[in-house]
């Protein structure tokens, strides 16, 4: 009876077991997952630079699939086909747009533009492209030119600095500089030896021009409650009340209707006292010449 599994048999069997583990291993190591479900779709390139299998597929830097392929298409004048595997639960807008972008790190990927449309793109459809331009190229045509239009400046720059390194007077400007800086800290520890003469003396007058406010303050304290003592009220009210006299007999100076009023303001009543007044001096002249006129003493 012959055996069901020869040498022959097994060696085979192994062999492609050991290929397929092979082919799948160095899938696993690229990046692409083969058990996993995805959609694809294609996009079509003039120009992929950069871009290689299992680069990233990105929407909004998040990783969303990636390249499954590369294929240049010879029918269609040069296109190259790249066909995107993208998770299944992503759907494609018809207005969205696959961009190769480059980064100095991580290289080329491809970044998904999503659209605003209603309209979904069949799986396996394709996507529209664009290409950003390359960074390197960028640098070339855009850096390098600058570059190399400063670096005649720059040459020009660092001569005259070396000029101006090795002139003598630079030297000399320095040593005066070290002579300014000496004298500067000399003039410090001048003023830090009179402040420390000094300010002791100035604290002291400070601290007696303190005790004295003190005092002071403490008479004004006292001052105030005394003060707050005195019977402001009533003497006010008497005041008042004297004001209220002058006013009054101020008023009855003034009027007529009172004595005092007729005599300050009566002019008649003035003027008879003034010849009441002349008609007693005239008759005190007239007893002191004839005093028998008046006088008359008999004799018994």
């Amino acid at each position: 009876m012959k055996k069901l599994f020869t040498k022959e048999f097994v060696i085979g069997i192994s062999v492609i077991m050991a290929i397929i583990i092979l082919y799948v291993g160095i899938d696993y190591l690229k990046g692409v997952n083969l058990f996993k479900p995805a959609n694809f779709y294609v996009a079509a390139y003039d120009n992929v630079a950069g871009l290689e299998v299992a680069a990233p597929v990105t929407v909004d830097g998040f990783k969303v699939g990636q390249v499954r392929e590369i294929n240049f298409d010879y029918e269609n004048h040069g296109k190259i086909k790249v066909i995107l595997a993208l998770n299944k639960s992503l759907r494609l807008p018809v207005d969205s747009k696959a961009v190769i972008g480059s980064t100095l790190m991580s290289g080329a990927y491809v970044d998904i533009k999503m659209g605003k449309s209603k309209d979904l793109i069949e799986v396996g459809g394709d996507i529209a492209t664009q290409t950003n331009p390359d960074m390197m190229a960028s640098l070339s045509d855009n850096v390098l030119p600058a570059v190399g239009e400063i670096l005649p400046k720059v040459d020009s720059l660092l001569a005259n600095l070396n000029k101006l390194v090795g002139d003598p007077a630079l030297l000399k400007s320095v040593q005066s500089l070290e002579g300014i800086t000496d004298n500067i800290n000399k003039a410090s520890l001048s003023l830090n030896t009179v402040i420390g003469r000094q300010v002791p003396g100035m604290m002291n007058n400070v601290n007696h021009v303190a005790t004295n406010l003190d005092s002071i303050t403490r008479d004004l304290i006292v001052l105030s409650a005394e003060l707050k003592r005195l019977p402001i009220s009533s003497t006010m009210d008497n005041v008042n009340e004297m004001t209220g006299n002058l006013a009054k007999f101020s008023n009855q100076l003034n009027s007529r209707e009172s004595t005092l009023g007729l005599l300050m303001n009566d002019p008649e009543l003035y003027n008879r006292i003034n010849r009441l007044s002349a008609d007693v001096d005239s008759l005190i002249v007239d007893l002191q010449k004839n005093p028998k006129r008046y006088i008359s003493i008999k004799l018994l």
